[in-house]
């Protein structure tokens, strides 16, 4: 997923030295780049908010698992997670977005914050967060998923801790730890029909993964296995699309700053929410918890993540 490959790859690239000149070029030669931040005057978008004095060095990345590789409208993100890396670089907060979550669109109104990226690609969906967080978004990352699917396999799966039992697929996932490949992986984190919360029990299976893949790409059994890293940075650089500032040299620079993360430095967040209702429309949605989002914003806000309290309730 995006959230690997803008964390784990740069980690990855930042400390393995030996295969710098090969992941650089790769890099620079299989990303794909596109306008995905909003350009302030065009089609009504407004000035990004301003950092803070405490937060100016902190970074703010939106990452988006979508069902096609462009940013442009029309497009499905199934997966939506703001990355705030502090200041120091000595931690990483992971924010997932329900995509059912109900709240104000720049321009449309009330709707689910996943309808953001189908009516305005990501530049809207990048308004929509600032928004509800007060603070700028830095860079973008998309991956389809394909690249999903590509970089499990290419690391040879994941070792994922099942938390509900469920099927889907045509895949069984039995309650505590399985071995999964690409595609069935896939289903594992697509899957919230049948699960006991919906979109948030999807979001916890997503993270569940996530931890799992990042464990696996660091290991030394891929960082020291040249085939299997040249197959991981293939297969996530070549489903990959960044917004046009997000050079490779940016990208260098953050995996030097991040190089000595490690998965205790990482915390996974759900955005505050109070329970579950239906739209005017008669959708299934998330309902925001105000105060919890402003708490959650004023953290971001200066750089101050460790003292936001987790206020999620789920019923």
């Amino acid at each position: 997923m995006a959230i690997v490959l803008a964390l784990v790859l740069l980690v990855v690239v930042g400390g393995s030295a030996g295969y710098l000149l090969f992941l650089n070029n790769k890099v620079s030669s299989n990303v794909q780049r596109e306008s995905l931040l909003p350009t302030p005057g065009v089609s009504g978008a407004t000035e990004a908010p301003t950092k803070k004095a405490a937060a100016k060095d902190a970074q703010n990345f939106l990452i988006i698992g979508s069902d096609a590789r462009s940013g442009l409208a029309g497009s499905r993100s199934d997966v939506i997670v703001l990355m705030h890396v502090s200041a120091d670089r000595k931690s990483v907060n992971l924010i997932h977005f329900p995509r059912d979550l109900y709240v104000d669109l720049p321009g449309r109104g009330k709707d689910k914050i996943n309808a953001a990226f189908a009516y305005g690609g990501a530049p809207l969906l990048v308004q929509t967060l600032q928004g509800l967080v007060g603070v700028p978004i830095d860079h973008v990352a998309i991956i389809d998923f394909e690249g999903f699917k590509r970089m499990t396999d290419a690391v040879g799966g994941v070792n994922v801790y099942v938390e509900e039992s469920s099927a889907s697929g045509g895949y069984t996932f039995t309650k505590g730890y399985q071995q999964m490949g690409g595609a069935e992986a896939l289903a594992f984190v697509r899957e919230r029909k049948d699960l006991s919360e919906g979109d948030i029990s999807r979001g916890k299976r997503q993270q569940a993964f996530i931890k799992a893949l990042m464990l696996k790409s660091l290991s030394k059994d891929v960082l020291g296995n040249p085939v299997k890293l040249a197959q991981f940075v293939e297969a996530g650089t070549s489903n990959l699309t960044v917004d046009e500032g997000f050079s490779t040299g940016d990208m260098r620079s953050e995996a030097v700053a991040m190089r000595n993360l490690r998965g205790k430095d990482i915390a996974f967040i759900t955005a505050p929410f109070t329970g579950y209702g239906t739209s005017p429309a008669g959708a299934s949605i998330d309902i925001l918890d105000e105060p919890g989002m402003a708490a959650l914003g004023e953290a971001l806000q200066n750089d101050a993540m460790d003292t936001y309290e987790d206020v999620t309730r789920t019923p």
